[in-house]
């Protein structure tokens, strides 16, 4: 986001996929021979009309991101499929296709993990030296990040208080990572319970994945920044790792882009669940900072360790997740005691005359159903075995090309 943009002007969408092996169903470590069979060469980065193609640091996922700052969600799915479509017909004479949800079942990531050695390898490089990037917290996650930008230091403190508050909500909405190395893990969102530790050899990156109560620039440089820069000073001897890079808190302020770039979502099964996911959460972002549901020092007035325990009990169980933290319910003027579902059930009924009809019935499927993790878990049901998990998943696999979502 070059020039600065006001609040919900534009939107950035990213998705991220992996690639798997038709007859083993194995990661496949070959998106640079993708992106060459599509430019002609290898490229980090391929244009494709709004859509832009990418890797990031492991050689099996490849990522679709809007090409550019984008004016609406109502098409994006349909974009977003278009090339999903493209990316189909070219893996086919490699016998590859690309797999939603946020974890591989079965990967085992020491084995099955080859790192990006083309652009930016020497960033991807010193990371794994820092942190050992084969773990799963690393290479077994594929998200959705959500950019929003920002014109100034007021926007952003209205945004950066209303996207705190509803980070702890998101896993009840799009958990989609409940089963790792063929175990059901007893986390619908397992690639967040990674996410927490997978940088624990320096703790200022991620933090307490909240960020913490800042609310301008030169706040956030002396509070999140500076730390960060102090930890890994010994690490990057060459000063090749950049601050906002490094920043791995749950929602990253960009002021390089004036944006701040959501991470705490899971990919779906499809375009159009993640689009009609994303659609939602700005629209709940929208009224909050509209003050609909609390005004804005009420909002500020959230220390991250209270909206951590929501979001730690929310990565565990999903939207069955009971929240008991009355003034939490209480900014969305909702009772004591209701499940993670019930908020975003409540916040859907809020805002769903501003949402675009094309995702209603995605959401609603999602409300009643459950998240991707609990209709994945329902298909698997007891039987664990390595061909059981692999038909799930192969059927679940096919919502990519119809663009449509799970049911068990």
């Amino acid at each position: 986001m070059k020039k600065p943009f006001h609040l919900f002007d534009v939107y950035g969408i990213e998705l991220e996929y992996m690639l798997v092996n038709k007859d083993t169903f194995k990661v496949a470590p070959q998106v640079d021979e993708l992106l060459t069979k599509k430019a002609g060469e290898l490229k980090a980065d391929v244009e494709n009309g709004d859509i832009a193609w990418s890797n990031e640091l492991v050689a099996h996922v490849i990522e679709l991101k809007t090409n550019g700052p984008t004016e609406n969600t109502d098409d994006l799915a349909e974009k977003f499929h278009a090339n999903i479509l493209e990316i189909d017909a070219l893996l086919q004479p490699l016998n590859l296709q690309l797999l939603g949800s946020a974890s591989h079942p079965l990967m085992n990531p020491n084995t099955d993990t080859q790192l990006w050695k083309h652009s930016y390898s020497e960033v991807y490089a010193l990371y794994n030296t820092i942190f050992n990037c084969k773990g799963h917290g690393w290479s077994n996650v594929q998200s959705t990040h959500i950019n929003l930008p920002f014109y100034d230091d007021k926007e952003f403190e209205k945004l950066h208080a209303a996207i705190r508050i509803i980070l702890p909500l998101l896993p009840g909405l799009c958990a989609s990572s409940p089963i790792l190395e063929g175990k059901i893990t007893g986390f619908k969102d397992t690639r967040l319970e990674f996410y927490k530790t997978n940088q624990k050899e320096i703790p200022e990156l991620t933090g307490l994945v909240i960020p913490e109560r800042v609310f301008s620039k030169l706040d956030y440089h002396a509070t999140i920044f500076e730390p960060i820069k102090k930890a890994i000073r010994p690490y990057d001897k060459n000063k090749i790792l950049d601050q906002h890079f490094l920043n791995s808190r749950g929602a990253i302020a960009r002021f390089d882009r004036n944006a701040i770039e959501i991470r705490l979502v899971d990919i779906q099964e499809s375009p159009k669940a993640d689009i009609a996911i994303c659609a939602l959460i700005i629209e709940v972002l929208k009224a909050l900072v509209k003050k609909e549901f609390a005004v804005l020092k009420e909002q500020k007035s959230w220390i991250k360790e209270a909206l951590f325990t929501i979001l730690n009990d929310a990565i565990k169980h999903g939207e069955d997740s009971v929240i008991e933290d009355e003034a939490y319910l209480k900014l969305f003027n909702l009772k004591p005691t209701a499940s993670v579902k019930d908020v975003w059930k409540h916040l859907y009924q809020s805002v769903k005359s501003t949402l675009h009809k094309s995702h209603h019935e995605a959401i609603e499927l999602i409300l009643e159903e459950g998240t991707l993790a609990t209709r994945l878990l329902k298909a698997v049901g007891n039987d664990t075995s390595e061909n059981h998990i692999v038909s799930v998943y192969r059927d679940m696999q096919k919502c990519l090309k119809t663009n449509t979502l799970f049911k068990p």
